[in-house]
């Protein structure tokens, strides 16, 4: 019994151990500045990096929009992938507990009742005196007569009821091995159901940006589009008063035209946004939400949170998968090793058998049987060490992966932090070459007006406005993208929620961590 509880005391294959983390200190070769630039214009705000803030588990909800967090409380309701990712964990928790009922012993019962004829040629195999004195055999007749077969058969209702225990004692551990497995599994689904809620979340916050950024330029065409009409209606007046030619009116007109000919695909695409929404809401097209989003109603959070790359690891999901995919190779890896060695196993019966139910568990009806058996392959042309060393190299290759992973996390925040500087640059631009534009544009009307400068002045400072107007709303767009971006890259904040559905079992803890970014 003592070499037995040694060998059960350990498991084939190597023992999974996390990987260490990202020696990286931060995320960018030259240190991020303390602050994004500024500008006075509406999503212009300076932006910090706080490395102890942590991310909300509803970050979405600092963008201060009401709309926007109905929005997402609806699709995580009712979008299709939330259910489908609910009912992909559930299947992998029933997974672990059907691989752990192979710890204990099968036990099982049956009763197998039946009416027999034993041929009289089969004497020897006949179930002979029945412990209620009842002789079942076939007869033979010594002297037959004519048409008389020498051997009877003998004609008898049979009942065998009985318990049977199996048990495999888990020596190498090769059950242990496959538990763990079917763990990380569970654990990979865990974390894919954070990484579906982020990902709608995201979507969510993606397509309302696009939505109010389009309405944005929409509005913006639309004043361009006065702003012309406005001018050939004073070209007009020239026209008849003979200021001008008429074909500076000629070209007025084409150039509202050109800027009428803006709209339908804005149009086009805010119905197609709205589209999006609808079925991120889980709605048929059909079937429209009641929310719509403005620029202008949402709020550029100032301080940003900033994790160590150490901290990263912990949170983003898909380097959390990507350690599950790792750990279930090492368990797989342990499960092909131990194919390899010695199977073990006991089987055990008892109960009992006669002629009639009542006789089947008294005098001369009990039975039993207990076997044990040691098996072990010699000889298989080659294939569990084949799957074995397939095993190992899958381990390699699931280390491989995670170390990609990794990396490209960090390139993730990294992109998304150069992003958040340059677009804040691009943004403070924008809206000087706005307010250029539009005084530029003020003036020249005036000059025009008043016959100091030709139409081809204001025509080019029409469409400038109209670009550095289009501009102006993708640069405020961007900004807003980008920090829905960075929390997002940065895990998204799962581990901080309380919310029972979201709730995995293994999370990082919630310590607030610093980071330098250089």
């Amino acid at each position: 019994m003592v070499p037995m509880a040694l060998l059960a005391a350990c498991a084939a294959g190597p023992d999974f151990k996390r990987p260490d983390a990202p020696v990286a200190i931060g995320y960018t070769a030259k240190p991020l500045l303390p602050k994004t630039a500024s500008t006075d214009t509406p999503h212009g705000g300076a932006q910090s990096f706080v490395a102890s803030k942590q991310i909300p588990s509803d970050w979405w909800s600092l963008f201060q929009s009401p709309q926007l967090n109905a929005l997402i409380e609806r699709a995580f309701r009712a979008n299709p992938d939330i259910e489908a990712a609910q009912a992909a964990l559930r299947s992998a928790q029933q997974s672990v507990i059907a691989q752990q009922g192979f710890f204990y012993p099968t036990v099982g019962v049956s009763y197998s009742p039946s009416r027999n004829k034993l041929a009289g040629n089969n004497g020897g195999s006949s179930p002979g005196l029945q412990g209620n004195g009842t002789l079942i055999q076939t007869y033979s007749n010594p002297n037959p007569g004519p048409g008389l077969k020498n051997n009877g058969p003998a004609y008898y209702n049979f009942h065998v009821a009985q318990l049977t225990v199996g048990y495999v004692p888990d020596v190498f551990g090769l059950q242990r091995r496959r538990v763990e497995s079917a763990k990380a599994q569970q654990q990979m689904q865990q974390m894919r159901l954070q990484a579906t809620y982020i990902t709608l979340a995201s979507n969510v916050v993606a397509a309302a940006l696009q939505e109010a950024s389009v309405r944005a330029q929409l509005a913006a065409v639309d004043r361009v589009i006065a702003n012309n009409r406005e001018n050939l209606d004073i070209m007009r007046q020239q026209l008849t008063m003979g200021y001008i030619a008429e074909i500076d009116v000629a070209a007025q007109e084409a150039a509202l035209a050109q800027a009428e000919q803006a709209l339908p695909p804005l149009r086009k695409q805010l119905e197609q946004t709205r589209d999006l929404i609808r079925a991120l809401a889980g709605n048929t097209p059909d079937q429209d939400v009641p929310e719509t989003f403005e620029l202008a109603d949402l709020h550029l959070p100032e301080e940003l949170p900033l994790s160590l790359p150490s901290r990263l690891v912990e949170q983003r999901p898909d380097v959390r998968i990507a350690e599950a995919q790792l750990h279930d190779a090492s368990a797989q890896y342990g499960v092909a090793i131990a194919n390899r060695l010695p199977q073990f196993s006991i089987q055990a019966a008892m109960g009992g058998m006669a002629s009639s139910p009542d006789w089947m568990f008294r005098a001369g009806g009990g039975f039993f049987s207990v076997i044990g058996n040691v098996a072990q392959t010699i000889f298989d042309g080659g294939t569990l060490r084949a799957q074995s060393r397939g095993a190992e190299q899958a381990l390699i290759q699931a280390g491989a992966q995670y170390r990609s992973t990794v990396i490209a996390a960090l390139q993730n925040v990294a992109d998304t932090l150069h992003s958040i500087e340059s677009d804040a640059d691009a943004l403070k631009a924008a809206a000087a070459f706005e307010q250029a534009s539009k005084k530029v544009l003020e003036l020249t009307r005036r000059q025009y007006e008043l016959g100091f400068v030709g139409y081809q002045y204001l025509l080019i400072a029409e469409q400038n406005y109209q670009l550095s107007s289009i501009s102006l709303v993708q640069a405020q767009t961007a900004r807003l993208g980008d920090t829905a971006a960075l929390y997002q890259a940065l895990g998204g904040g799962w581990w901080n929620t309380d919310n029972e559905a979201a709730t995995v079992l293994t999370s990082p803890a919630n310590s607030a961590q610093g980071v330098n970014a250089s």
